[in-house]
């Protein structure tokens, strides 16, 4: 039978042109030092010469280790469902009570993946063959928390979103962009965990990732943009779905979907326009339904000659305001009066309006209203005049008439 001492088998002194350690570090996997180990020393003397009995007989000793790592397992597995219950039942989470479960479930299949381990130790398997099925039994253990990770990254996921008013970065759109990126990193984790258990120098696996990473960022440096670009909206939130906004670039609509890729606006139109996150990342946006309250303020400018009665004049925009059901009456609707014009006195009408999208036909209506009801109370809305004189030019003299 093995036993461990942490030391590493002998090489020769050069290979390939390094030096014999440097080569021991890499090819020398952690499932040679597990076979290698031995447990007598850390034994008191009645565990011990029991030990020393069964190692008379490696079968027998193979499976009482088994059953020992089985039993082991099983406890420590029924110990923490325990104490997960009653977490559970203090802070009603459901959510977190399910990540811990899965984190928990490899604890017996480490216990038994080990139990084996020493098991195939105290059997007399020429050593090929004994460290070929202990780096099977630790891969296999490798794959039993890697999808424990897979499965409760999802589950914390999840949670994160649920509570998006707080992490603002987790959003539905974005989950699986972060989903994808954990696993790719888990996966290269554990990949990376599997050559080590195999004694693979990974050197080279890593330098051709690099390169061919530098490669893919330069063929998709576009969509790299927008993915950054959607990430960063996405934080800094300057706009969410169902938001007005309007672009220095002149696109405005209604925010209908916002991806890692793009954001669409619905026009006025009804027409989805698709924009790249990279051209929004560095436009200036006016969002319409920001702010503290989502009502818009609307401007109706209008002149009326200076005939007019002015009480009679603010009275009726106000009363035309008021009429109008899409217009809130808090803030009330006001006049002001803006200047005097070469033919008239110049008003302007603000009003609050419920949504920015309702702007265009709230506007109508209230142009539409002031030339009826203007017309209906004889208020003159002045057109420019120009008065036109045509004078008389004095006639040319006639030039003399040559002799």
């Amino acid at each position: 039978m093995s036993e461990l001492n942490f030391t590493f088998l002998p090489e020769d002194p050069v290979e390939g042109g390094k030096p014999a350690e440097a080569v021991e570090a890499v090819t020398h996997s952690l499932a040679d030092a597990i076979v290698d180990f031995d447990i007598s020393p850390y034994l008191n003397e009645p565990l011990r010469e029991v030990w020393n009995v069964l190692q008379a007989y490696p079968l027998l000793l193979a499976i009482v280790l088994v059953a020992i790592g089985y039993g082991i397992g099983r406890v420590l597995k029924s110990l923490i469902h325990t104490l997960l219950d009653r977490f559970r039942k203090s802070t009603k989470s459901e959510i977190d009570y399910q990540i811990m479960h899965y984190l928990t479930s490899p604890v017996m299949q480490t216990t038994v993946t080990f139990s084996l381990v020493l098991a195939l130790a105290t059997l007399d398997f020429p050593g090929a063959i004994e460290g070929l099925l202990v780096k099977v039994c630790i891969t296999a253990l490798l794959l039993f928390w890697g999808r424990a990770w897979f499965r409760a990254t999802r589950v914390i996921l999840q949670a994160l979103e649920a509570d998006r008013d707080r992490f603002h970065l987790f959003q539905p759109r974005t989950i699986p962009l972060y989903e994808m990126g954990i696993k790719l990193l888990l996966a290269g984790l554990f990949v990376y965990l599997f050559f080590l258990v195999w004694g693979i120098d990974a050197t080279a696996w890593v330098a051709s990732a690099g390169i061919i990473g530098i490669a893919i960022g330069f063929a998709s440096k576009d969509t790299l943009a927008n993915l950054i670009s959607g990430v960063s909206i996405v934080a800094d939130a300057p706009y969410k779905i169902g938001d007005y906004i309007v672009l220095d670039t002149g696109e405005r609509g209604v925010v209908s979907n916002l991806g890692i890729r793009s954001t669409r606006l619905i026009t006025r139109d009804d027409v989805e326009v698709s924009i790249p996150n990279a051209v929004i990342g560095t436009a200036k946006i006016v969002n319409e339904s920001g702010g503290p309250y989502v009502r818009h303020r609307i401007r109706i400018p209008i002149g009326v000659s200076y005939d007019s009665d002015i009480d009679k004049v603010i009275e009726t925009m106000e009363g035309i305001a008021a009429d109008n059901e899409k217009v809130v009456t808090e803030p009330a609707p006001r006049i002001r009066i803006r200047g005097f014009g070469d033919n008239s006195i110049n008003l302007e009408l603000l009003c609050w309006i419920r949504k920015p999208a309702d702007r265009g036909i709230v506007v109508h209506d209230l142009n539409y209203q002031l030339i009826k009801r203007f017309r209906a109370e004889h208020i003159e809305i002045p057109f420019p005049q120009r008065d036109v004189h045509v004078r008389d030019l004095p006639s040319e003299p006639k030039p003399p008439e040559p002799d």
